[in-house]
């Protein structure tokens, strides 16, 4: 191996996840969990019922409490000893903190977090998966889910180009690439790194003829990656 580690920059969506049991973000009729997505994760849906959308968040805390990565959560983990690794996820679950993986881009936020609704810059721990009405900031105002809803800006948005510009290899895994702004991360990758999209159902961004297509699910698709970057190193 050279001196210089190679920089490996993932993103990841919901597909990554769905090994491990954790539903996709929506189904093909458009509902999370059987709500209208704007119900449950946009500032609209907050204002209308804050009562449904706490609920709504506390049960996906509990589903991911008991959770655990599967096996393409540990290759990225793994690679760490071999290259300097960035997640940069769409998901809101911590599988990629139990796996090992260090350094990680929460883009949509944190579901185990919460924030101030007055004072954003105040983000707690969730302790087990509760939030409920009348759990406040320090200064008095109520908690929200500290995740990115519809309508938002996403904040590190910045801070995940300038990782994708400076890839050596990136990798797709997991999501439609169309969820926008995450989904133009692709066009800010070097022309000279190495591209791999894995998802079992390609995105029609992968006509693209650079890209590297593994037509597998997650844990699957990542031991094949794997195995091409450990060859070549």
């Amino acid at each position: 191996m050279g001196l210089k580690m190679k920089k490996l920059v993932v993103l990841s969506g919901a597909g990554i996840s769905a090994e491990s049991g954790i539903r996709t973000f929506r189904d093909a009729d458009g509902l999370w969990e059987g709500h209208d997505v704007m119900e449950v994760a946009s500032p609209a849906g907050w204002r209308n019922n804050q009562e449904l959308v706490l609920d709504f968040y506390n049960q996906r805390r509990q589903q991911a409490l008991s959770a655990i990565p599967n096996a393409g959560h540990k290759i990225l983990a793994d690679l760490e000893n071999h290259f300097k690794v960035t997640i940069i996820t769409q998901n809101v679950d911590n599988l990629h903190e139990k796996s090992g993986s260090s350094h990680i881009i929460h883009l949509h936020g944190e579901l185990f977090k919460s924030r101030s609704t007055s004072h954003p810059e105040l983000v707690y721990e969730v302790e087990g998966w509760e939030l409920k009405t009348g759990d406040c900031c320090e200064k008095g105002a109520q908690l929200r889910p500290n995740i990115v809803w519809f309508g938002e800006d996403v904040p590190l948005m910045n801070t995940a180009i300038s990782e994708v510009m400076a890839a050596d290899i990136f990798i797709v895994i997991g999501t439609s690439l169309q969820v926008y702004p995450a989904a133009s991360l692709i066009n800010c990758v070097s022309k000279n790194a190495q591209k791999y999209i894995i998802d079992p159902n390609m995105p029609s961004i992968a006509k693209q003829s650079d890209l590297h297509l593994i037509e597998k699910g997650g844990s699957e698709g990542m031991a094949e990656v794997q195995e091409i970057l450990l060859t070549e190193l």
